[in-house]
């Protein structure tokens, strides 16, 4: 590891720097605070700043943040279920092997099915294809498991039932949450808590000896009973917490996807699939349990889950077994379900490590720093008060209220000692513990978690707590079309034999063989299906959305999807892929003719095309003329804003067609030489409200970039009509470009053509790749909308991956950090306003509970060196760190998100956290409560009125005034740091129920501790013009602040530049 550099701070935090790969810059950093990015960080990187920080209850502090320790032990696991796994199996085998050996391995029935869950188990496990060919092959298998392999078992309740108790429910026993008592114990972890209940119990003893049960017991039962608060308050904090968490990981794992019940394509949860259940399996999808590949298409499974190198393994009836946490590739396929949840590999693996979901983000490992720093400094000082007062004591000079001296050297007993070194002691341990800002990385936690479940209300799911922080970062947001669009799509136009026609459905236009061709090609060269309810009603069509509009313009011309399906069996098929933007597949007719069928994007089929079906019926020789004319027809579609495609076919000559298995799956379909059958427009919609989301983005000066792998007129129509592009000044080059011509530059032209970039249109992942690259390089916190299993890089590179929730891949949804639970750019938005917000909320957080911190420890401090004698004690203290820690964190921890948030410009990568204003409230808030509460401390007998009072009455009614108005003033402090840059600071208070709620809980508790619990606090009850008083001390901070803030312009002269490279500097 690097050491650090000598002038360099130990928490800089130059550059809070979200999200993106870990580059050697972020290696190479400044201190062990100085985590540019957690995304992708090191494991010994992580363990640095841990190491180096100041935490008086690490278990508490380091809750939700990545276990180092487990993520070195998943591999181990891994590796120990892959080596026993194999045992387990042949172990099984030797015990059918005793039971005799038979001709033929015939099933052992279970319940109402013909087979039983162990042999299902070491059949997949095992890979064991002679069994399953004994069998009778996948539907003998199927048969025995009572289901049918094209339409699925029926979606009945009985039969699911019977399923789940016969062969296990697809779940895994997970990591048992913390309880309630387990948050309590680790609140006890703090080690200055636990002095100051030695001390109380110490104090508790001397006191009922010397003084009786009747009086003893009020100095140490109270400390004891304010210690008990405040862990009982942190923990049912923490379990608050703890409880948002676990609803959250909850909607992590519940992946949906599709199977085939009854013939038809229902979604579920993964947590339903069945043993029995019919899977289709598209590229991208996880495959949710062990099972056996029924039929695929160039289905290629990425076996990286399940082991330490990426393997791409194709499969097919040699190999036809599927493992559960796997990932499609390529092609599509279904799938029958043999095992499930914690008989798979995978549920083997879940079930033996425990999840660990913590993370940390950058403003918490920076906030660490600054904890630890003033950390640092609070303990010094507490120690040196500790000491001074010790010293004043055995010196003589502590009295007590009434004036006569504490200790007398040979005359003090031993007990009365004990008990005023013991009292001594708790006054300077009690402020340590304010003096520490424990509670400062902790509000991190607490405000991204009611942040994390806000923004799911508003459909984006967090998979990644640094990316609340980097949301409010965000400088630019990189879309693609299907957050801009409904993804309804329609065929609206379509062009074939002729003209275009507006109403496509119209088949009388077509002639009889064209429209067989078509309905052909549309029905088998498709990945999506088609359902008929056999009681009648709505057709049921399913796949993507442009696949669901050909299927549907395919049925309106008098496609019947089934029917035509098994006229033909397929050859072989060439999956869509996002580079060639195309798909094709290879047809065997009953006649052995064979055909080809394609389907793309229209341009570059239409390159491909060299004939043409005409009006006559007859195929054509395409001309140049011809060409231009259907080029100019996609012009016109595009123009409109129409997703072109065409679809086209050629004849083949089956003996070109190879024999061999392998070299099929190997051939290539041949895409030259097509007869273009017909060019159709498909509209798809902008959603409601994209245009008011554009330019809300726009008035926050945060830049929409449109990539889209559409061609350029459908791209800047779309454009044009979100409000991408103005349509005077943007709507040309460099502003609209293609992928090609942005891929071809140069480096250095990249990122000067990319700052200029609205639309990229024909792009590739590649493309979008390159383009978040050059924006990163620029200094731009990028933001990426993806759906696609090959976005997985753009996700990965970009600070922040937001994927779609309903069109995207299980793939492109692992990869991202946010998911985008209804692919609406609307919600992009509300992400990057509830980012903003954390922030916001975050600096918040630190003005209030540092104010706290800094003013309680200088008001004992300088009270202590200068009289001896402290005006908050030890229970007083302890109430104000609730206040600080717990009741004003969460009060501030749920401020909602304001419209003014959108009309400020992004913070980006380089803004500093303690900003100059930051700074200046800080100083002045405490400049001022720790100025007039000292002037109270020792003028307080003559503002008060209390001359002719007794010395010890006088002195407790001063301290108690001086509680009330330091309470009172933290109180105000909670208002001024909700809305510090703005005169009115009740403004919206009452939308915010919650902090209403904690401070009128502060007030009455106030109240209720100076009026009757002054026993225990060592107060007395004030009366109405003491209240007044202590009311309008905290009150007068808002008259006093201009001045303070001149004063404090003059005196410190806050540098333009951030505080921490002030510093850094004075340390060079």
């Amino acid at each position: 590891m690097d050491k650090f550099p000598r002038n360099s701070l130990p928490f800089s935090g130059r550059d809070l720097e979200p999200g993106g790969g870990y580059s050697e810059e972020n290696k190479s950093s400044d201190g062990p605070f100085n985590i540019a990015s957690t995304k992708h960080a090191p494991l010994d990187h992580l363990r640095r700043w841990r190491s180096a920080t100041l935490a008086l209850n690490a278990s508490r502090r380091f809750r939700y943040t990545c276990d180092l320790k487990k993520e070195e032990q998943t591999t181990k696991i891994l590796q120990e279920i892959r080596t026993n796994a194999p045992l387990q199996v042949a172990k099984f085998g030797q015990a059918r092997g005793q039971q005799g050996n038979e001709i033929s391995k015939m099933p052992i029935p279970s319940g109402d099915f013909g087979i039983c869950q162990e042999e299902l188990a070491v059949l997949t496990r095992d890979h064991d294809v002679s069994t399953l060919e004994e069998y009778g092959g996948v539907k003998g298998l199927a048969r025995l498991l009572k289901t049918d392999s094209d339409k699925g078992i029926n979606e009945d309740d009985a039969d699911l039932l019977a399923r789940k108790n016969t062969y296990g429910s697809n779940t895994y026993p997970r990591k048992k949450e913390r309880s309630f008592w387990m948050l309590l114990w680790e609140a006890w972890k703090n080690p200055l808590l636990i002095i100051l209940i030695i001390a109380a119990v110490a104090s508790l003893v001397l006191d009922v000896k010397t003084k009786g049960i009747k009086e003893g017991w009020y100095n140490g039962g109270s400390i004891a009973f304010a210690v008990i608060l405040t862990v009982l308050v942190t923990a049912i904090s923490d379990y608050r917490q703890s409880l948002q968490f676990q609803s959250l990981n909850e909607e992590k794992r519940n992946i949906h996807l599709e199977v085939v019940r009854g013939g038809r394509r229902v979604k579920i949860s993964i947590n339903d699939v069945v043993v029995g259940d019919v899977v289709p399996l598209n590229i991208g999808d996880q495959v949710p349990a062990d099972g056996v590949l029924i039929s695929g298409h160039s289905l290629r499974i990425d076996a990286f889950s399940m082991a330490e190198d990426k393997k791409i393994v194709h499969m097919d009836a040699k190999d036809p077994f599927l493992m559960s946490g796997r990932k499609v590739a390529d092609g599509y396929g279904t799938m029958l379900v043999t095992c499930v949840g914690i008989n798979t590999e995978w549920g083997l693996l879940m079930a033996s490590i425990s999840e660990d979901t913590g993370e940390e983000t950058p403003l918490q490992v920076w906030l660490n720093g600054v904890a630890t720093v003033i950390g640092v400094v609070g303990l010094s000082v507490s120690v040196v008060v500790l000491v001074i007062l010790l010293a004043r004591y055995f010196t003589g000079h502590l009295k007590n209220q009434d004036g006569t001296v504490q200790f007398k050297a040979g005359r003090t007993s031993v007990c009365d000692a004990l008990d005023g070194v013991l009292k001594i002691v708790t006054v300077g341990v009690t402020t340590a513990v304010v003096a520490v800002p424990e509670g400062l990385p902790i509000a991190v936690t607490l405000i991204l978690a009611y942040s994390m479940r806000k923004m799911l209300a508003d459909k984006a799911l967090v998979r990644r707590f640094s990316a609340c922080e980097t949301m409010g970062f965000v400088t630019t947001i990189c879309c693609d079309k299907t957050v801009l669009t409904l993804n309804q799509m329609t065929v609206v136009e379509s062009s074939a034999c002729g003209p275009k026609v507006d109403c496509p459905d119209r088949n009388s236009q077509l002639s009889t063989s064209l429209t067989s061709l078509l309905i052909e090609g549309i029905s088998q060269n498709s990945n999506g299906s088609v359902y008929v309810p056999e009681t009648g009603g709505d057709v049921e069509v399913s796949g993507s959305p442009t696949e669901k509009a050909i299927l549907q313009w395919g049925i309106k011309l008098g496609m019947n999807f089934e029917s035509v399906r098994s006229r033909s069996s397929i050859i072989h098929v060439f999956p869509f892929n996002c580079e060639k933007k195309r798909c094709g597949v290879a047809v065997k007719l009953p006649d052995s003719e064979v055909r080809i069928h394609w389907k793309g994007d229209a341009e570059i089929v239409l390159a491909s095309c060299t004939k043409y079906v005409d009006a006559n019926d007859q195929v054509v020789v395409m001309d140049e003329d011809k060409e231009m004319y259907f080029r100019k027809t996609i012009e016109e579609m595009a123009a409109c804003s129409l997703c072109c495609v065409a679809i086209a076919y050629r004849p083949y000559d089956i003996k070109d067609i190879p024999l061999d298995k392998e070299q099929l799956a190997k051939w290539a379909l041949p895409e030259d030489e097509l007869i273009l059958l017909a060019i159709v427009g498909i509209k798809d919609p902008c959603r409601p409200g994209v245009t008011d989301a554009v330019k809300l983005c726009q008035n926050a000066l945060v830049k929409v970039r449109m990539v889209t792998g559409d061609n350029l007129q459908t791209a800047k129509a779309i454009a044009l009509e979100c409000k991408i592009l103005d349509p005077e000044e943007d709507a040309t080059a460099p502003n609209l470009i293609e992928g090609k011509a942005f891929r071809s530059l140069t480096d250095a032209q990249r990122e000067e053509v990319a700052e200029k970039i609205s639309v990229m249109a024909r792009s590739s992942p590649t493309d979008k790749l390159l383009l978040v690259q050059a924006l990163r390089k620029r200094g731009h916190v990028v933001a990426v909308t993806a759906d696609g299993t090959n976005d997985v890089s753009p996700l990965h590179e970009a600070d922040i991956g937001l994927a779609m929730g309903i069109q995207g891949t299980e793939v492109a949804k692992e990869s991202s950090d946010i998911i985008i639970l209804d692919d609406n750019f609307a919600s992009v938005v509300k992400v990057v306003r509830w980012g903003r917000s954390v922030y916001a909320n975050i600096k918040k957080s630190i003005q209030f509970q540092l104010t706290v911190n800094l003013a309680a420890l200088i008001i004992n401090a300088v009270a202590a060196f200068s009289s001896g004698d402290v005006p908050l004690n030890a229970v007083q203290l302890l109430w104000v760190n609730i206040i600080a820690d717990i009741l004003g964190a969460l009060a501030l921890a749920t401020e909602p998100p304001t419209d003014d948030l959108m009309h400020r410009p992004p913070v980006g990568r380089r803004g500093p956290l303690f900003t100059k204003s930051l700074c200046i409230n800080i100083a002045k808030h405490v400049f001022y409560q720790v100025d007039v509460l000292l002037l109270l401390k020792f003028q307080g007998r003559k503002m008060l009125g209390l001359q002719h009072d007794t010395s010890d009455h006088a002195n407790k009614v001063q301290d108690t005034v001086i509680f009330n108005a330091f309470v009172f003033c933290q109180i105000l402090n909670e208002f001024y740091a909700r809305e510090s840059d703005k005169f009115n600071v009740f403004k919206r208070i009452t939308k915010n129920h919650l902090f209403m709620g904690m401070v009128i809980l502060t007030l009455i508790l106030q109240v209720i501790i100076i009026e009757f619990l002054g026993k225990f606090t060592s107060t007395v009850r004030l009366n109405w013009k003491q209240w007044i008083i202590s009311i309008i001390i905290p009150l007068g901070r808002s008259l006093a602040s201009g001045w303070a803030a001149k004063m404090l312009w003059l005196v410190i002269l806050v540098p333009e530049t951030p505080i921490h490279v002030y510093f850094a500097r004075m340390f060079c």
